[in-house]
């Protein structure tokens, strides 16, 4: 038994990983509780590490910090490549003003975290690790403890035992604040959803399929090229049946157009009716109509597989004169995208490809429609990414009126290079894509390590702390999540007028809260809440990180 109590009680590598793994996998099981519906996750892995802390386990510090901020890097570059192709178009159209709304409550919290600091005289360094709870932000808490130590060289417990209490009345709080908005407003769901109805923009933009006839006689003779030159819309041409012949063709750029030709057309709904006026007379045949006059035409959806595809634009791939085929949609993320000639494709994209039996198996075949490649992780770019997320990271930045240099740090800089890879990655052949699932794993292991070795780190002083005033923490906490959620959520609704649905999603992503966003989506009982959250989450999360580390550099 010896070499028993050897591995409980030692400290090696064994060790280290057997309580690592204890305290992870307790912590998820015990993530599995509801209470009231609502489950606080992994956060219960900070909790049981905590406990086991104050029964004395512990890992050697060199090794716990190691693991910590690896943990850390895996867990915020997972994040920026989910969030990455996103964050530029998040500030589009109505995202501008769900991000200044996001924004505005990141800020009121700052402000509330420092009045009570002045007030109070609570130690910055304390009433970061207390905000990063309220509003339930573990990278936040991640950079701010780096920030400590690389300003003074030394650890402050005291964060992290901050955020623990503060940070199940955080997820509370939030949802508490969800449920008092919906009887402040006298929120109707029937109204709201007939209002979402009519606002939806997104409905405005997908690919839609509909049937015209040629009817303009300044179209007659002319070929599509010619027809889009003239048309300065989105919108591609899948099929043309000729009036004159009878036959059913694949267009090409010198395809023309006759008086009374079909075509089976690919746009959006905001350009449906500027196309048919220009074009001619919409008419009622369905894709099935079209598929039963030509049995030799089929449409399939190909998968781009092939790195060397990565990047490319649908026009520079010349398909349509290498093969014969017509790309109509493009499906990415879920969502199908109007196969223009400028569209740059990205490997993981499903294309929907019409043309004959043999043309589609040609293309096949150029563009990889592998999944056994999809689902290889593309660990280049990845470690690629977090190198020069911890280069960038570990640049000083001077500002006036702050003595130590700012540094974006391992929550900082692993995000921001994560977001500009997937983002603009394709564009230089780098391949970023990595499957849901793929992307998930490696965020929940990361995640999983880092909050196991904070708990263990602040486990040993966690009750002396919370008994010697500690407790008041859990009040200040409070303070911080209902008070900037009360003003801005006000704010959206009644000055902006934002859908409630869509507050919600809102008001969960500026807190970076999946346990009130699976309560806002279950409420709404559609996916709205998810489309504000992931709106507003990749701004919100880089503020948090950075707002953290601000504070201990002025404040300190």
């Amino acid at each position: 038994m010896e070499w028993f109590i050897e591995l409980i009680t030692g400290s090696g590598i064994a060790h280290s990983i057997l309580v690592l793994a204890l305290v992870i996998s307790v912590g998820l099981l015990l993530g599995k509780i509801k209470i009231f519906g609502i489950s606080l996750g992994t956060t219960w892995i900070l909790f049981f590490g905590i406990f086991l802390g104050h029964l004395g386990l512990a890992i050697d510090p060199d090794v716990l910090h190691f693991l910590k901020e690896f943990g850390l890097i895996l867990f915020i570059f997972s994040i920026g490549m989910q969030v990455g192709p996103s964050f530029f178009s998040s500030f589009k159209q109505g995202g501008i003003t769900l991000n200044l709304l996001a924004s505005g409550v990141v800020i009121l919290g700052v402000i509330t975290t420092v009045v009570i600091h002045l007030v109070t005289q609570i130690p910055i360094a304390t009433m970061v690790g207390i905000l990063s709870g309220a509003v339930t932000n573990t990278p936040g808490l991640g950079a701010a403890q780096q920030t400590y130590t690389d300003a003074t060289g030394a650890l402050d417990p005291n964060i992290a035992t901050a955020y623990a209490v503060a940070y199940p009345l955080g997820v509370v709080g939030i949802i508490m604040s969800l449920v008092l908005f919906r009887y402040i407003f006298r929120i109707n769901f029937a109204r709201e959803n007939n209002r979402l109805d009519d606002q939806d923009e997104s409905k405005m933009t997908e690919a839609h399929m509909f049937s015209l006839q040629v009817k303009n006689p300044s179209l007659f003779g002319k070929n599509i090229r010619e027809i889009k030159q003239l048309i300065e819309k989105e919108f591609v041409i899948s099929r043309v049946l000729h009036s004159q012949t009878g036959l059913l063709a694949v267009p090409q750029t010198n395809t023309m157009l006759y008086e009374n030709d079909k075509m089976l057309v690919v746009s959006n709904l905001k350009n449906i009716e500027m196309i048919e006026a220009l074009i001619g007379q919409r008419i009622d045949m369905d894709r099935e109509e079209w598929n039963k006059l030509d049995s030799q035409l089929v449409s399939r959806r190909i998968s781009i597989s092939k790195s060397e595809i990565n990047g490319r634009s649908i026009g520079n791939l010349r398909l349509r004169n290498m093969f014969g085929i017509n790309i109509t949609r493009v499906n990415r993320a879920g969502v199908d995208l109007i196969a223009d000639s400028r569209l740059q494709l990205q490997i993981g994209d499903r294309v929907t490809v019409v043309g004959s039996e043999e043309a589609i198996a040609n293309v096949e075949k150029f563009l990889g429609n592998s999944m056994k490649r999809l689902r290889e992780p593309n660990l280049i770019s990845i470690f690629i990414g977090i190198a020069l997320g911890v280069l960038v990271g570990s640049i000083p930045f001077m500002f006036p009126g702050i003595p130590q240099p700012v540094k974006l740090g391992l929550a900082g800089g692993p995000l921001i290079v994560a977001i500009l890879i997937s983002k603009f990655g394709p564009r230089y052949k780098l391949v970023t894509y990595t499957t849901m699932s793929a992307n998930l794993m490696l965020r929940e292991i990361g995640i999983a390590i880092f909050l196991a070795c904070v708990g263990l780190g602040a486990g040993g002083n966690f009750v002396e702390t919370v008994i010697n005033g500690g407790y008041t923490w859990i009040g200040y906490g409070v303070i911080i999540t209902v008070i900037p959620l009360l003003i801005i959520g006000i704010i959206g609704r009644k000055v902006c007028k934002l859908n409630y649905f869509t507050l919600m999603g809102l008001l969960a992503g500026s807190m970076t809260d999946p346990p009130a966003l699976s309560y806002a989506n279950t409420t709404a009982g559609n996916d709205i809440p998810s489309v504000s959250y992931a709106t507003v989450y990749p701004l919100t999360m880089f503020l948090r990180v950075i707002t953290a580390q601000l504070l201990i550099l002025i404040f300190l």
